[in-house]
């Protein structure tokens, strides 16, 4: 059997409705609201590091202290309706950076409809637009005046090499039309084509294993070198096997 057929046997294994309730994409599944989705959704990525057990239960706490109404919350919240956020923590993830969120949703959702428009600043339907976009996105995220300079470390941008695996991963979540309904697939911009594979710890290893990547560091590029093998076995959707890679080193400590 060829690593394609491998993939591909994997990949239908993986992706299916169970892959939900162990996964942060459990967050944003609790809504039905597209906007719910979304801020969920970027929540949930952004706090995916560390035990998935663990980042399920911070988000289901930070959820929680929005009512699990989140964009009801953002928008329409007082001052006073902060203080519960205060008390919430993830690992290096705290109430500074937390406030900063929430004020660019409400900043943000106040002039527009969905997040979709703020990963689409300079959209091309070039197949390699991503870095562009990802670097528009993390430029507009801290455009607002008081952003803290410590909650830059939470939003990763391809200027800096980051692989940028959480955001990628959210990316997925919102794009991908997802016949077995773990993504979402509620964007219509940008092309699931067009995505870059989240290339986290077990993405990664399993993918050196099966020769998929050579270079060496784990950053942008090999982001980008691991979402071109991928397009060879699937140019419209490569970022589906990442359900494949994820599934192997999770499950089956490939």
């Amino acid at each position: 059997m060829g690593i394609h057929e491998f993939l591909e046997l994997k990949y239908k294994e993986y992706n299916t409705l169970d892959f939900i309730g162990p996964d942060p994409i459990s967050i944003p599944h609790l809504f039905t609201k597209k906007q719910d989705i979304e801020i969920a959704g970027f929540f949930a990525a952004t706090l995916a590091w560390g035990q998935r057990k663990t980042i399920i239960n911070k988000c289901k706490e930070l959820m929680g202290l929005m009512d699990f109404a989140p964009h009801e919350f953002i928008l329409q919240h007082q001052e006073s309706d902060l203080k519960k956020l205060l008390t919430f923590k993830h690992r290096t993830f705290n109430d500074t950076d937390t406030l900063y969120f929430v004020e660019f949703f409400r900043w943000f959702y106040g002039k527009h409809e969905s997040l979709e428009e703020a990963f689409t600043i300079g959209y091309s339907d070039d197949v390699n637009c991503m870095e562009t976009l990802l670097g528009n996105f993390h430029q507009l995220f801290f455009s607002l005046e008081d952003a803290p300079a410590r909650t830059r470390k939470h939003v990763a941008t391809p200027a800096r090499k980051a692989a940028c695996k959480r955001i990628n991963m959210f990316l997925r979540w919102m794009v991908r039309k997802d016949p077995s309904g773990v993504d979402f697939g509620i964007w219509n911009t940008i092309q699931p084509s067009q995505l870059i594979c989240p290339c986290d710890l077990h993405v990664d290893r399993v993918s050196r294993k099966l020769g998929l990547i050579q270079r060496k560091q784990t950053d942008w590029l090999t982001a980008i070198e691991l979402t071109e093998r991928l397009r060879e076995f699937d140019p419209l959707d490569p970022v589906k096997y990442d359900f494949a890679l994820f599934g192997l080193g999770v499950e089956e400590k490939f």
